[in-house]
């Protein structure tokens, strides 16, 4: 059964869930030893540094889509993204490395508090593009707290951090944004199998995913 089908009116997302989750976020990064951000991050192909980056920059871009009085419906806003070594991620937002381990997760913060701003700004009806499906305000919330939760948990592998997010975040951006994940299954652990990053009893570890972001209303 899927867990639309379980509940058809799940419990929204709201900004204030997507600033929550940036805090927890950036309050366990901040004890990572500062020799330890050029390891990998987890399964990714990215440092941490780098997957810190990316991160800041998913959450800029979902704020920059709802930002156009109009927002586009059919592209992105056409920044010019840029990795800085083959392979890297292609971003907008990239720190400077001079600023250290602080600045890095300072920019990780501003560039969230930018899509928590436009979350709460934003009309409900307003729709703007994402490859994965039009979305609305509180899509592109929900898009930023599966972000943050698993790439966090990318990141406190590689760092050798414990991260341990609240159940009803992950719980309510599966419904959000994953209806018709398995719904006997642990949320944590369903949330990671959904986006790609562990097998799920049942269930193979999947080599591709995306979620759904259409607007639930």
């Amino acid at each position: 059964m899927s867990r639309s089908a379980e509940n058809s009116l799940p419990a929204p997302v709201t900004p204030d869930d997507l600033d929550f989750a940036l805090q927890l976020a950036v309050a366990v990064l901040r004890e990572a030893p500062p020799s330890a951000w050029d390891g990998k991050a987890g399964s990714l192909e990215w440092d941490c540094w780098e997957t810190v980056e990316h991160l800041s920059d998913d959450l800029f871009a979902y704020a920059a889509q709802l930002g156009p009085k109009t927002p586009p419906l059919d592209g992105d806003v056409p920044f010019v993204w840029l990795s800085r070594r083959p392979g890297g991620p292609a971003n907008v937002i990239h720190a400077d490395r001079t600023a250290g381990p602080s600045g890095l997760l300072q920019v990780l913060e501003a560039s969230g508090a930018l899509l928590v701003a436009m979350a709460r700004a934003t009309p409900p009806r307003v729709r703007a593009h994402h490859v994965f499906g039009v979305s609305d305000a509180e899509g592109f919330a929900a898009m930023g707290i599966v972000e943050t939760l698993v790439h966090t948990h990318d990141l406190a592998q590689g760092l050798g951090l414990a991260w341990s997010p609240p159940a009803d975040l992950y719980s309510r951006v599966l419904g959000r944004l994953f209806p018709n994940a398995p719904a006997a299954t642990d949320p944590w652990p369903t949330l990671l199998w959904a986006t790609g990053r562990a097998e799920l009893d049942g269930h193979p570890r999947l080599t591709t995913w995306r979620w759904d972001g259409t607007p639930r209303t």
